[in-house]
């Protein structure tokens, strides 16, 4: 049976693969897994007292104790760890491994490994360019409005700022929040010239 996985950033991260045979206690890995040590294959033999110095100490316990599980109860089971590689370059791992099974009998365990680290830096420096964005739209709108409240009112533009300010800690919104509906205040009066009795026209507080 197949099955049809969307795709995603999750994708494209690097994966490796290892198998451990109980009958002769190896793990044998795959390239991939080799390189997201900072590894070519023949350099180390991979075994639990290779990898453990690699994992932050954080987690080490918490390796230990999974390895431990897995081998008794087979899985699936996944972990999420950090580790350094030889270069002492930090890199989050998911470990996800199950049993070896011929028949219903266990011989070992298989497990696949995820290198998440460019698809969270990936993410992060996404959220951090969206963060300084909005800043920079909200900064603007509250510079728009101090302008229409100088013009409307004759305050300063400090004073225009206080009136804001004030606004937004009597309402408990936001003082960005309080600067779009000025804007948007001012901006509906400019183009429907709206009949003053009317309800959904009143004036803005602060206008």
């Amino acid at each position: 049976m197949s099955v049809d996985i969307p795709h995603s950033d999750f994708l494209d991260c690097p994966t490796g693969l290892v198998e451990y045979y109980f009958a002769d206690g190896k793990f044998r890995w795959s390239d991939g897994l080799y390189r997201m040590y900072g590894y070519e294959r023949g350099e180390v033999v991979p075994s639990m007292d290779m990898v453990l110095p690699h994992v932050e100490p954080e987690d080490r316990e918490k390796v230990q104790a999974y390895w431990e599980h897995v081998a008794a109860h087979g899985g699936p089971a996944s972990i999420y760890v950090s580790i350094r590689d030889r270069k002492d370059r930090q890199h989050k791992l998911l470990y996800s491994a199950d049993y070896i099974l011929e028949g219903s009998t266990p011989v070992g365990v298989w497990g696949v490994v995820v290198d998440l680290t460019t698809s969270i830096h990936t993410d992060r420096h996404q959220l951090a360019t969206e963060a300084v964005a909005a800043s920079a739209v909200n900064r603007a709108a509250i510079e728009q409005a101090k302008g229409i409240l100088m013009g409307r009112t004759g305050v300063t533009a400090d004073e225009a700022y206080g009136l804001m300010s004030q606004l937004s800690q009597d309402t408990n919104r936001k003082v960005y929040a309080i600067a779009h509906e000025i804007i948007e205040r001012a901006t509906t009066r400019a183009g429907e010239q709206a009949d003053a009795g009317d309800p959904e026209n009143q004036d803005h507080p602060l206008l």
